[in-house]
């Protein structure tokens, strides 16, 4: 049997597996700030409010003058947030808010629903101000739709890392390597679970470096391999380019070889949570009836309560990791 059971283009936007549901991937150039968080650059030629086609390389995505993605609402499934590089405001109808930077990682339960905003602020004036983020949606069981909102900040410096060798390192987000166990993930995650075998790592490898990731055991275990930078690796005996994703057998080893340049992959794997899946943007239930009462009790009465000034709130100038809790 091959390894690989398919392969696929990475774009903005990457297929998952069960129980993952998608994963965007944001790599922008943005220019120095404008001395009120905002992009110090013209905006002619751009569709503001939704903005997804790279320009001078750089998106606005839905914000207006700081790029971002302002106030809106998720149910039924959990964020995780991967900041490489960068920062991120977060604010939420639970009241909470702050920001955080590279490194770092947001791990959010949506459950019976949440609203909140993911602004990018141009924290620099003097300097490009990179960002390189990944968020992975990853689904909720019906019996954990209803929970209460939430998410916990795992800080860069409290992420494991394991190396397997001098030319490995893997970022443990969740999941295990070895003896190495990442932090523990949320009470409703169907990553709290370790027979789920959930994990979400982020491996770097070095010129002629090589990694070897087990085989999995248990049934319905699905496992993807997202390669986005570096140039051709070989994944056992497929040569593999850049910028491709591949949905693998998990009952075989993966011995991955990066020959002629430094690495990088984002590495999904968990079991199936095999339910029915009825999605509608950030709505994510089990049944279109499920879908249509969610609609008309969030019309009705909202995810909580929004306190901040803004829709597109963001936390002021300090290029560092803070948390804020509005009374």
């Amino acid at each position: 049997m091959d390894l690989i059971i398919k392969s696929y283009p990475l774009n903005l936007h990457w297929p998952t597996q069960d129980p993952f549901l998608f994963c965007a991937y944001h790599k922008d150039h943005f220019p120095k700030g404008d001395g009120n968080l905002g992009v110090n650059a013209s905006l002619d030629g751009r569709n503001i409010g939704s903005d997804f086609v790279e320009k001078d390389g750089f998106r606005m995505y839905h914000g207006t003058k700081v790029p971002g993605f302002p106030r809106h609402p998720h149910k039924g499934f959990e964020t995780i947030t991967l900041i490489k590089e960068g920062f991120i405001d977060h604010a939420d109808s639970l009241g909470r808010g702050g920001r955080y930077t590279s490194g770092d990682c947001q791990w959010m339960t949506a459950g019976r629903g949440i609203e909140h905003s993911e602004m990018f602020p141009m924290v620099y004036d003097d300097k490009e101000n990179f960002l390189e983020i990944m968020q992975i949606w990853i689904n909720l069981p019906r019996k954990n739709k209803e929970v209460e909102p939430g998410y916990i900040i795992y800080k860069d410096e409290e992420v494991p890392i394991v190396k397997p060798n001098d030319k490995v390192t893997i970022k443990l987000y969740a999941g295990s390597f070895g003896d190495l166990q990442a932090q523990k993930a949320p009470k409703d995650s169907w990553a709290k679970d370790l027979s789920h075998q959930v994990a979400v790592w982020l491996i770097e490898i070095e010129k002629d470096g090589e990694l070897i990731i087990p085989s999995s055991t248990g049934e319905d275990i699905n496992r993807s391999l997202y390669f986005y930078q570096g140039e051709d690796v070989q994944l056992n005996e497929h040569l593999i380019k850049v910028n491709t994703g591949v949905d693998l057998i998990s009952s075989k080893e993966i011995k991955v070889h990066a020959k002629n340049k430094k690495a990088s992959f984002l590495f999904l794997q968990g079991k199936a949570i095999n339910e029915p899946v009825a999605q509608h943007g950030p709505f994510v239930l089990n049944s279109r009836e499920d879908l249509i009462k969610a609609f008309e009790d969030y019309q009705k009465n909202g995810f909580g309560k929004w306190t901040w000034s803004s829709s597109a709130a963001t936390h002021g100038k300090e290029a560092k990791r803070f948390a804020i809790k509005k009374s």
